[in-house]
C-alpha cells in the first residue's frame, strides 16, 4: 500500500488543529496557473492496478468501502503498474450530508511513478476512466486575497473547504509546497469517528 501523502494547511485555514502541519510559505502556490477544487467530505482513497485503499492504515471492513471496491473492480485493469488514482470516497456520510452528487468517488489526483500529472492531463485521464473529478471552485494566477475570498465564497454548511494545487506537473516530493488545503471552522461535528457510528448513506443526483 503507498500512502497518499499529507496536505498541509494553508495559514488562513480555521479547521487547523495542534496536530496538523501548516504552510509557511505560499511561494509554491504564487504561480500564473493556479487550481482551487472543493475539498469533499469523504475518505481520502486510492485506486491502483491491483485494487484500491484507504489512506488510513486502518483496513478493517466497513461496508461504505463496498461500493468503491466494486468501481475500483472496473477501473484497476485500465491501470498500470505505478499508475495511482486518488479520490474521495463518499458514499457515507461523515460531517456533511450530500444529497446530489454526481458519483460516489470523485477523484483529485493522477500519480504515476511518483509524479502528480499536470490537472489538464489529470482531467483527461478521469474522462477516459470514466472518473468524475472534485467541483473546480478557480483556475488562475495568485493574486492578492485569492485565499481569503475563496474561503469566504464557501458555504459551511454544505462545503468543508477547498484545496489549492500547481496546474502543472510536480513530483510527489514537493506536496508540501505544491498543495495546500482550506478547511472550515468546527469541521468535524461529532465526538464520534463516522466508522463508528451508524452508517447513513450520501444520496446521487
Amino acid at each position: 500500500m503507498q500512502k497518499y501523502g499529507r496536505t498541509f494547511h494553508l495559514p488562513i485555514s480555521l479547521g487547523a488543529t495542534s496536530d496538523d502541519k501548516i504552510l509557511t510559505s505560499l511561494e509554491g502556490l504564487s504561480g500564473d496557473d493556479l487550481i482551487v477544487t472543493e475539498k469533499m467530505d469523504g475518505e481520502n482513497t486510492t485506486l491502483h492496478a491491483n485494487g484500491t485503499h484507504a489512506r488510513s492504515p486502518d483496513s478493517r471492513y466497513h461496508p461504505s468501502r463496498d461500493w468503491v471496491k466494486a468501481f475500483a473492480a472496473g477501473i484497476s485493469p485500465q491501470l498500470a503498474t505505478g499508475e495511482r488514482i486518488i479520490g474521495e470516497n463518499l458514499f457515507a456520510r461523515h460531517s456533511l450530508a450530500y444529497d446530489a452528487l454526481p458519483s460516489y468517488f470523485l477523484g483529485f489526483a493522477w500519480i504515476v511513478d511518483g509524479v502528480f500529472q499536470s490537472w489538464d492531463q489529470t482531467v483527461a485521464r478521469f474522462a477516459e476512466l470514466g472518473i468524475t473529478p472534485v467541483p473546480t471552485l478557480y483556475r488562475g494566477p495568485y493574486v492578492a486575497n485569492l485565499f481569503e475570498d475563496i474561503a469566504a465564497s464557501l458555504d459551511p454548511k454544505k462545503q468543508e473547504g477547498f484545496v489549492v494545487r500547481a496546474a502543472g506537473p510536480f513530483p510527489e516530493t514537493e506536496m508540501s509546497a505544491r498543495l495546500g488545503k482550506y478547511v472550515r471552522q468546527d469541521h468535524v461535528q461529532s465526538d464520534t469517528h463516522w466508522m463508528h457510528a451508524p452508517m447513513i448513506a450520501n444520496k446521487l443526483a
